[in-house]
């Protein structure tokens, strides 16, 4: 096995998955819908999450900047000397562009700050002040307002501002702090919380498959017995199944055992319906024994077609209840052996080669010996009407499970205008030749019992190819 071939788990796990999420399977809609409801879930929980977390965090780091402001407010002293803000002390602030700044002034009339008092880490920069911001301001006398601005740098800033009326003026106390890191926090959040959910995710469903695989093991095998069963390769249900499922397994053995039952009870019918038919035909027969004349003649005429049609009724009856059995199973290579070996001896005066091939594991979903009449019936026919070569081939089709069975010759042929006519109950190819003609009938109905077909080819050697597809599958 090759390094990149994929493991049998995997291989199992995708079989699986396929046959959970077809459109016709219940299971899979409810997976499909609990998935895209789980998904829906997770995505919208996480949107939350990382919603709540930068609302709370972005509150706190207001508060710290309100509290600066506040404490800026609090300690800086205005008299008529002017702004003295030595009493106010924080390290950062005196780290140029630290991220952390202060400011205090005038405001005049105009709304704009007259020679403001700023932190060293602000440099030779100011905090712009909105005109909107500072109506609002005023409006919250003695309260810090907020907005969002920049700094000297650029960055984000959260700013904090105050005002106040101090000796008959307008003063405004401002703070700023760097939100950058804070938003920082609020992505690796995210993020985290992202990793987290997905592994929940694949966790869960992880367990979902897992689950669905145990608990619905026992239907898996109960569908897989089921097809072996009509594929022949057993004859009952044989595995035991959990307390839920047992009744219907009993059930289904049941029906398999009364279905059964019903053909063999039609073959016993039809074995006494042909006792009671051929009894009295022999007797007609043995009536008009060797007499001649119009009268015994047209008796025995008569009394052979009707052996023969009864034989090919009842032949049809019995390829009908045959049909309807499960389980039957016949391999295609030793019938083939056996009916080139026969017609070979048969034909041995003209000189037949039958060549056949099929492949050995091949088998016949249905009784050996309508396979043998189907095959031999054809067989016959195309020796009777070759040169001295005659095929039969059998090739499996998996995506049906049918073969197609294939006999051809090197003789004349048949016209395609007559390949409808040939199937035709009592037609033959050749009148000359003796014959009832219910060859080809029988066989065509024999693979119509069997849900096939029959139809015909021109060979490759110029004679006739006749097709038949019958139900098969591959022995294990």
């Amino acid at each position: 096995m090759s390094d990149d071939a994929p493991a049998p788990v995997v291989i199992a796990a995708g079989k699986l998955w396929r046959r959970l999420t077809r459109r016709d399977s219940l299971v899979g809609r409810l997976i499909r819908l609990a998935s895209v409801w789980f998904i829906c879930s997770l995505v919208i929980t996480g949107i939350a999450l990382t919603a709540y977390f930068h609302e709370v965090t972005m509150n706190r780091f207001q508060e710290r900047v309100g509290q600066l402001a506040d404490n800026l407010f609090s300690v800086v002293n205005i008299d008529a000397n002017g702004i003295d803000t030595s009493r106010f002390v924080d390290a950062r602030s005196v780290i140029i562009h630290s991220g952390l700044y202060w400011q205090v002034g005038e405001v005049d009339a105009k709304g704009v700050l007259a020679a403001p008092v700023t932190s060293r880490s602000l440099w030779n920069e100011q905090l712009a002040l909105p005109a909107k911001v500072l109506a609002d301001a005023k409006a919250h006398n003695g309260t810090s307002v907020f907005y969002n601005g920049a700094g000297p740098v650029g960055e984000p800033l959260r700013v904090a501002v105050i005002y106040s009326m101090v000796g008959g003026k307008a003063y405004v106390f401002m703070a700023g702090e760097d939100s950058t890191p804070v938003e920082r926090d609020v992505r690796t959040f995210a993020f985290l919380t992202a990793g987290a959910l997905i592994v929940l995710a694949l966790g869960s469903l992880a367990a979902i498959f897992v689950q669905v695989r145990v608990g619905l093991r026992p239907l898996f095998d109960l569908t897989g017995e089921i097809a072996a069963v009509q594929g022949g390769r057993q004859q009952r249900l044989t595995k035991t199944y959990p307390a839920e499922i047992t009744p219907v397994a009993a059930q289904l053995n049941a029906f398999l055992d009364y279905s059964q039952e019903v053909v063999e009870r039609q073959r016993m019918h039809v074995g006494n319906l042909a006792h009671a038919l051929k009894t009295p035909l022999s007797v007609l027969m043995a009536t008009a024994g060797e007499a001649e004349g119009v009268l015994p003649e047209t008796m025995r005429k008569q009394a052979e077609t009707m052996r023969a049609q009864v034989d090919h009724h009842l032949r049809r009856a019995r390829a009908a209840a045959r049909s309807q059995a499960m389980g039957e199973r016949t391999p295609v290579e030793p019938v083939f052996d056996e009916l080139a070996v026969m017609l070979e001896q048969v034909f041995q005066d003209k000189g037949v080669v039958i060549d056949w091939r099929a492949p050995e594991a091949l088998a016949f979903r249905g009784e050996k010996q309508d396979l043998q009449e189907i095959a031999g019936n054809l067989l016959e026919n195309a020796c009777i009407w070759c040169q001295r070569k005659v095929r039969i081939t059998a090739d499996f089709l998996e995506a049906d499970q049918t073969m197609n069975l294939a006999i051809e010759d090197d003789g004349p042929g048949l016209d395609e205008s007559r390949f409808d006519e040939v199937l035709k109950r009592g037609a033959r190819l050749d009148e000359s030749v003796p014959g009832s003609g219910l060859g080809l009938s029988i066989v065509d109905e024999l693979v119509r019992a069997y849900g096939g077909q029959l139809r015909f080819e021109r060979s490759v050697w110029g004679g006739l190819k006749v097709v038949a597809k019958l139900p098969a599958n591959l022995q294990e």
